[in-house]
């Protein structure tokens, strides 16, 4: 049975490997670990596609290392102790172990832990593969042991060299228009192994492929959005900053974003909740108002006439002025209650239920009216000189 495209694909050298230039050009980090051959504990961050797995491997070719590959969803602690083994004997024959771990932060903290003395010894090379933040999903002693390389979505131009040199590679570069070859690359989203699959499936499509082959094998493509992870984290900030610098059209565009990917409609009406108050508060006493019944609408409403709500929302918090006092205020009263924990509430506003606490001066020239103020004021006596808003 033949590979899939994607895999015949796979360069197996550096200088057959196209992109990440940021990375494999000379000077830079793994240009140098290969010309230096000097193998080196690698966490590779990136988007699906982007070409970890055949950084890894060419690493192992180049460094002529014994190449061992783990996927973090499928390995057990056994398989973990049997690399080991492994690692061991190679050892013994005066050859170094890289450990590919796809997936890594998807490992216990414990199954990470395993890896940690081997590294460090030297037994092994680690080189982990992860989609989300290693900050967030790798121990810090591992993190400390090796370098983090982030990898970006391929360029269209280089998604285009691959597709280009596929072509070549299987003959088949007047089956396709140039139109339908635009398509594949734009519609890829920077994932190398999304546009060689729908390139693979149009030209078992048809003879001749064309745009409209290629929106067939593509169908739709998915958002490059992860409710659980780095993206979707990526594109609320940039929600949330756009509307705080007042920038309507990327408001609206990330918006866009969050609901085409799925986003669960509450979790934008509370982050305008949230905003409401904390970047705009007296500025529009009545952003609150508009945020509270955008959230009140979706959980009547739903999707997809909610958007409308939504978008409105947005549109306004965008378009009004801002104003930090609310959260300023909230941090500089909150930093009091910690610089003064125990500062007793003077007598006079303490509340008076019986006559002892009335002997003892508990509601002391408190008047019940409006407006009053009392000649002793209301904070604490350490804390009098407090100003936290005027």
């Amino acid at each position: 049975m033949q590979q899939p495209l994607a895999e015949r694909m796979r360069p197996k050298t550096l200088d057959e490997f196209i992109g990440q230039r940021q990375l494999t050009k000379e000077g830079e980090i793994i240009r140098e670990i290969v010309n230096k051959k000097q193998p080196t504990s690698l966490m590779l961050w990136g988007p699906p596609g982007s070409g970890k797995t055949t950084l890894a491997r060419i690493l192992a070719h180049e460094l002529k290392t014994d190449f061992v590959e783990l996927s973090a969803v499928t390995a057990k602690k056994s398989d973990i102790t049997t690399v080991i083994e492994r690692a061991r004997t190679s050892w013994q024959l005066d050859q170094r172990t890289l450990l590919f771990v796809d997936e890594i932060h998807r490992f216990s903290k414990s199954q990470q832990d395993t890896f940690l003395p081997h590294v460090e010894s030297g037994l092994i090379t680690l080189i982990g593969a992860t989609t989300e933040n290693p900050s967030f999903e790798v121990i810090n002693p591992l993190l400390s042991r090796s370098r983090v390389i982030v990898l970006e979505p391929h360029s269209k131009s280089d998604v285009m060299a691959i597709l280009k040199r596929a072509l070549k590679l299987e003959k088949a570069g007047k089956n396709i228009t140039p139109g339908a070859l635009d398509l594949l690359a734009e519609i890829s989203g920077g994932d190398a192994r999304v546009a060689l699959s729908n390139l693979e499936l149009a030209l078992q499509l048809a003879k001749k492929v064309t745009p409209e082959t290629v929106k067939t094998a593509a169908q739709k493509r998915l958002p490059g959005y992860d409710k659980g992870g780095e993206y979707h984290y990526n594109i609320v900030s940039a929600f949330i900053k756009s509307m705080r610098g007042s920038d309507v059209n990327a408001t609206l565009y990330y918006l866009a974003r969050m609901i085409d990917a799925g986003e669960d409609p509450k979790f934008i009406a509370r982050r305008m909740v949230i905003f409401a108050s904390e970047d705009i508060g007296l500025a529009g006493n009545g952003a609150l108002s508009l945020a509270t019944a955008t959230f009140q609408a979706i959980e009547r409403i739903g999707l997809p006439e909610g958007q409308y709500s939504l978008f409105h929302c947005a549109l306004a918090l965008a378009k009004s002025k801002k104003s930090r006092v609310v959260a300023d205020v909230m941090s500089a009263a909150m930093q009091a209650t910690k610089d003064y924990p125990n500062a007793q509430v003077p007598l006079h506003l303490r509340n008076a239920p019986t006559n002892l606490m009335k002997d003892l001066g508990y509601g002391k020239d408190t008047k019940w009216r409006a407006n009053f103020q009392h000649p002793k004021g209301f904070l604490p006596e350490e804390l009098s000189d407090l100003t936290l808003f005027s």
